[in-house]
């Protein structure tokens, strides 16, 4: 009998450690999801416009197809790098965490150099109106899921690079916890978005009552300005994130300057408040961050659009795929 306690004893005692083990998993990997804040806002902003002008029957299967190959793209071929990098060359994380940190200040940058009309906006080359709808989805869940590649790519670095040290499997688990849990939030977030329009025309035209067949009438109005800010947000976002990721990266790599100024100028705006100073020095410094990942996107949109996207192109061009 006292072997029987001692062994349940041991089982609860391991059943514990487990727990704790699961509890660090989720707890790092919201921590690390949550630094990844405007790469996961721009993909739930970007997505939606893949299953634009398909069938209604059409929309969420496309849009599993496209969460299924993003949850590849993580698992699959992101992780395994993620983790060979923080093994063996721990030391390019920094350079490469600041190079995504350029690319969301260049596509937010870019984003606000469009709507302010700053920049003309290419001429797409896919068809408007294909003979075979099939193809156009295929086409359609491809680029989705290239797209997906590089915001993958830059959601998976910056996580990588908030986890603490610890176990390979400990980070190998955060990982994974981080690629499952934000790729089910944003594709069930593009999911809610993209069926919003036809829960709200079903409630308009099949309401029982006045005030359903109104919400639904609002709901198919505001569907608009909710993607616009949700845009806008996603673009702030990029460029907060952005922003902060190449000075914290400058002044890990012993450029200090920028990061220090930008932390000075917030703690002495906000010296004299009693109440809520943490939330206000939190909130300048955010502000600042976003308008210095404004002005170095708009230093590499000449950059990006001269040289790199026509040397991209010639490269592709050389060796083409699919």
């Amino acid at each position: 009998m006292s072997g029987l306690l001692a062994l349940l004893d041991d089982v609860a005692a391991i059943a514990k450690v487990a727990a704790a083990s699961v509890d660090d998993v989720v707890g790092q990997a919201a921590k690390a999801g949550a630094k990844a804040a405007g790469a996961v806002i721009d993909d739930a902003a970007v997505t939606p416009k893949y299953v634009t002008g398909f069938d209604a029957a059409r929309e969420l299967p496309i849009i599993w197809r496209i969460a299924r190959g993003s949850l590849i793209n993580k698992l699959v071929y992101l992780l395994p790098a993620g983790l060979a990098l923080s093994a063996f060359a721990p030391w390019a994380i920094t350079p490469l965490l600041m190079l995504g940190g350029c690319y969301l200040c260049f596509e937010g940058a870019e984003k606000v150099a469009h709507a302010l009309g700053w920049a003309h906006h290419e001429k797409s080359h896919m068809p408007t109106e294909p003979d075979d709808p099939a193809h156009l989805e295929e086409q359609k869940v491809k680029g989705a899921i290239k797209t997906d590649f590089i915001l993958s790519a830059e959601i998976m670095t910056i996580a990588l690079a908030a986890i603490p040290a610890s176990t390979f499997w400990m980070e190998a688990a955060t990982l994974a916890a981080v690629a499952v849990m934000i790729t089910v939030a944003v594709y069930g977030a593009v999911a809610l978005i993209v069926k919003a329009d036809d829960l709200g025309l079903w409630m308009a035209a099949a309401g029982r009552l006045g005030i359903t067949r109104s919400l639904g009438k609002g709901i198919v109005a505001a569907m608009p300005k909710v993607l616009a800010l949700l845009m806008i947000v996603g673009t702030a976002a990029m460029l907060w994130v952005g922003g902060n990721i190449v000075l914290h990266g400058l002044d890990v790599l012993g450029f200090s300057w920028p990061y220090d100024t930008v932390h000075h100028i917030a703690e002495g705006a906000t010296h004299a408040l009693t109440q809520w100073r943490g939330a206000a020095e939190w909130a300048l410094v955010a502000t600042m961050d976003g308008i210095f990942g404004l002005a170095l996107g708009l230093v590499l949109i000449p950059i990006g659009t001269k040289l790199i996207t026509p040397v991209w192109q010639k490269v592709r061009a050389l060796n083409p795929v699919g």
